[in-house]
């Protein structure tokens, strides 16, 4: 997706890119060679722009979105296992989730703007976690979802397992969940997942006119409306974090996220014992 402004970028990281327009910013996730994946590079680029932006009274709205066909693939797993190998231990997905995701997702959360969430492509396991963190989310058609946890043996993470049900209820989140097959742009909106899907060419201009819109508009009645949300919907938030990290630190030492992970990385179906 293009971005707001033809400027150069106001800020400078190595994996996003902050564009700024008037009261909007545009933070694009600068990955696309590897799908917009997670590292611990992004994860740093994404917090400190993000916590820039929020401190910045001149930015009235934000919009998260990503470069090249993707919007988010999840974690990047080749680069996870590869340092936990450098290591000489397995991969501690409990660190991660608490120094990295969980700040990031607050940080969105609680942000005293909206956020705009424009997924250009797959939003996949913790990429939908991150999408869905947003105030508002739309699509282009050709994009979709899925909670791909499951595929290599973990449970949704980055407050996925917060975010799915608050908008989609029990029936639909557990079905996500546990079958982690891919949703469509369009059946996401027929559930609620999100907001809108638009057609692909109209994309760019229809997320950025949204933009403009919401930068322009009512910046503390936005905030307050962000605080009412969060207070019914999210008011344990913390806690439902941490109990993500502690799942997800139990089932990264599994027998079955070891062979998920080798099955994804061989590009082959992963053939799981329960252990």
């Amino acid at each position: 997706m293009t971005v707001v402004s033809d400027e150069q970028p106001d800020l400078d990281y190595d994996t996003v890119n902050v564009h700024r327009a008037g009261h909007a910013v545009t933070i694009e996730l600068n990955r696309p060679e590897r799908m917009n994946a997670w590292s611990s590079g992004l994860s740093a680029d994404l917090l400190s722009a993000l916590r820039a932006v929020a401190a910045d009274d001149g930015v009235r709205a934000v919009m998260l979105t990503g470069a090249g066909r993707a919007f988010c693939s999840g974690a990047d797993l080749k680069e996870g296992m590869a340092d936990a190998a450098a290591n000489g231990g397995p991969l501690d997905t409990e660190a991660t989730l608490v120094t990295w995701y969980h700040p990031i997702v607050t940080a969105i959360r609680e942000m005293e703007k909206p956020v705009l969430t424009a997924v250009n492509g797959p939003a996949a396991g913790a990429g939908l976690s991150l999408a869905l963190a947003g105030d508002l989310v739309v699509a282009k058609e050709s994009a979709y979802f899925t909670l791909a946890f499951v595929n290599i043996g973990l449970v949704p993470d980055g407050g996925a397992s917060l975010f799915v049900p608050s908008r989609i209820g029990f029936a639909r989140a557990a079905e996500m969940a546990l079958l982690g097959e891919p949703v469509t742009a369009a059946k996401a909106v027929d559930i609620g997942l999100i907001n809108a899907a638009w057609p692909d060419e109209e994309f760019a201009d229809r997320a950025g006119a949204l933009l403009e819109r919401l930068s322009n508009g009512p910046t503390r009645s936005y905030a307050g409306s962000k605080r009412e949300l969060n207070h019914w919907l999210y008011p344990r938030m913390p806690e439902h974090l941490a109990l993500e990290a502690r799942l997800q630190g139990e089932l990264g030492g599994s027998k079955d996220f070891r062979e998920g992970v080798a099955a994804f990385l061989e590009k082959r179906k992963p053939a799981f014992t329960g252990e």
